[in-house]
């Protein structure tokens, strides 16, 4: 069976009848995948930084988020008396399946999360299906988190949630404990709705889809014992869901940016989050329109295997854009999505009417996550142009995931395959440099950041100790404008790419790649979109890069046009301006609107197409 034959792809996603079933339809696939005592789900044999054995429980205990809110409202299901015996065995030391002591750092503190949302949620239903021995282990084996060490992010809810399912379940908790996680989690907020994954962390989806998640679990499930907390959660997930609206696009799709993209469609989990907890930044329909349509969207996509199991990648299979701790049930995380289903059939959530997306404004400055959104409503686009961070972390391809200029709905972004040349590198929305070896260094922090009130921005950055960059991006839809000041002790070869288009025929329309290549201009169009690159100031010269394939995370194949130049030592300009226009696109015309710059003396001007009035200006001798 091909993916795209799969029931849940003709699954309308209207009702909740129609949620539930697509449950049943992502979850019935793993029935064979279970180990003989059901205590770990076995998809696939591709590693992580964990062994197998973890990676098992890993991927059992991630159906939870689904299963729990699916049998909240009383429902019996055949997988659940799966999860009963599977904990039951996995919990038993005796048993062979038993899963074993923690330690510090454990992936399985991770994990430990589920189950303390279905103590929490669904106390009663496991009261009933567990002798109060049975009970016991279940405690016993959760109970470790308590005293061991976790990593300063968003581990730290891990605790909360094992704590707070105790409490609703009647058993031994640590209030102090769980008190001093949540006072410790404060150092993690920004402001205006925003948190970083971790003291000077990125933010993510890490900040919707786990730390709002948690914390309006927390503050639906904990109103009555604490309830200024559960007050403070709500209104800070309300002040952040007017910034994170803007990273949905009309028809569904969300911004690819950061790291986890395999766990896929729980990038609107938050939406229902709030649903459960009672919040309404905006009309239940709408709410319900950004689940439902992004559910939609997915499906469409050939992101399963022909089993119907999920994989590993973005919107397609792909272990190079994947994280080192993405194991085959990594991917099941995705069933944060379905918390909805712990709403009553009765409630607003199922009754209202879908809604389109609000009208929004075509930019949104968002300081804290150091991001100006565009969105081209008619074109359902969005890029999220990014000014970069002034610390990283070691995770897998960090650069290209939280260092590229621009980031988009329609486009995506790419992972470097390898360390030789611009094809292996991908460098689309990057500016890679190389000392002429054909080994290209990219943006990996920044020593400086801002944006200002009109979402113009910059960045200062060092490829070298003895190479300094200066970066300006004026943001806009279909059109944005870099400016690059390099001062540099070295003779180097740089390269400016754009916007990676897609040329998979099927995935990517049905009409041929067309390319249209000058000395400054270089473009491809298809069915897909168009993407192309202007020199507007400096010495360079324009062409299409290949890059190896399966580096994006939206097509295997693609092409990124990129500006060349090469320079001595010394101090170099580099203006360019980078087209991305997603669907049928008019590749013979795609120049009419093209910015222009402007010398008026030493200073350099960017104009707008038409505009008599400068988008931006520097002096070239600053």
């Amino acid at each position: 069976m091909k993916p795209w034959d799969l029931p849940i792809t003709l699954n309308p996603l209207i009702t909740r009848d129609d949620l539930r079933r697509a449950f049943l339809q992502l979850t019935d696939p793993l029935k064979p995948y279970y180990s003989t005592g059901s205590s770990r789900l076995h998809i696939g044999n591709t590693g992580a930084s964990y062994p197998d054995h973890i990676a098992g429980i890993e991927g059992f205990s991630r159906v939870l988020w689904g299963l729990v809110p699916y049998m909240a409202d009383g429902s019996d299901s055949e997988l659940w008396e799966t999860y009963v015996q599977g904990i039951k065995n996995g919990t038993d030391p005796s048993h062979e399946e038993y899963w074993g002591t923690v330690t510090d750092y454990d992936q399985r503190l991770v994990e430990m999360a589920a189950f303390g949302f279905a103590l929490a949620l669904i106390p009663d239903k496991i009261k009933a299906s567990f002798t109060a021995q049975e009970l016991q282990r279940l405690y016993d084996w959760l109970e470790p988190i308590s005293h061991s060490k976790l990593w300063d992010c968003n581990w730290l809810f891990f605790l909360v949630l094992v704590q707070m399912g105790f409490k609703k379940a009647g058993l031994p908790y640590r209030q102090e404990l769980l008190e001093q996680t949540l006072d410790a989690m404060e150092r993690f907020y920004l402001g205006e709705g925003w948190y970083a994954d971790g003291v000077n962390g990125h933010s993510d989806y890490y900040v919707p889809f786990a730390i709002h998640f948690y914390g309006l679990l927390y503050a639906k499930l904990m109103e009555e014992e604490d309830p200024e907390r559960s007050r403070l959660y709500k209104q800070r997930a309300e002040q952040f869901a007017h910034s994170f609206i803007h990273w949905f696009d009309e028809d569904g799709a969300a911004l690819p940016y950061g790291r986890s993209l395999t766990y896929r469609f729980s990038q609107a989990a938050f939406w229902g989050a709030l649903v459960y907890a009672g919040v309404e930044p905006y009309p239940m329909g709408v709410m319900k329109g950004i689940v439902l349509r992004h559910l939609r969207w997915w499906f469409r996509q050939p992101i399963f295997h022909p089993d119907g199991t999920l994989s590993i990648g973005y919107a397609y299979p792909n272990l190079v854009m994947a994280e080192n701790y993405n194991s085959p049930g990594s991917p099941y995380w995705a069933l944060k999505s379905f918390l909805p289903l712990a709403l009553p059939e009765d409630h607003p959530f199922w009754t209202a009417e879908e809604l389109p997306l609000p009208r929004l404004a075509p930019q949104s400055v968002q300081q804290k996550p150091h991001l100006v959104i565009c969105r081209d409503a008619a074109a359902s686009h969005i890029v999220a142009f990014n000014a970069g961070h002034l610390s990283t972390n070691e995770h897998t391809h960090t650069s290209a995931k939280y260092e590229k200029f621009a980031y988009s709905t329609r486009f995506g972004f790419s992972v470097p395959r390898a360390e030789w040349g611009l094809s292996q590198g991908a460098f689309d929305s990057m500016l890679a440099i190389s000392e002429g070896d054909n080994l290209y260094r990219v943006k990996r922090k920044c020593e400086e950041t801002s944006i200002d009130d009109n979402g113009r921005i910059h960045a200062r950055w060092k490829p070298w100790n003895d190479v300094k960059v200066q970066t300006w991006i004026i943001p806009g839809t279909p059109w944005h404008v870099r400016v690059h000041r390099i001062s540099s002790e070295r003779t180097l070869d740089l390269a400016d790419g754009g916007f990676a288009l897609g040329i998979e025929e099927g995935r990517c329309g049905t009409s041929p790649l067309r390319t249209d290549e000058g000395e400054v201009t270089a473009c491809a169009a298809n069915s897909a979109g168009a993407s192309g690159i202007v020199l507007l100031h400096g010495a360079g010269k324009a062409e299409l890069i290949y890059p190896n394939a399966n580096t994006n995370v939206m097509y295997p194949r693609t092409v990124i046009p990129t500006l060349r130049m090469s320079m001595k030592p010394g101090v170099s300009w580099l203006v360019t301006a980078v087209y991305g226009q997603p669907g049928q696109a008019d590749a013979e015309h795609w120049l009419k609107s093209c910015p222009s710059v402007r010398l008026n003396g030493d200073e350099l001007q960017i104009m707008g197409s038409g505009s008599q009035e400068p988008l931006f200006q520097i002096r070239l001798d600053s």
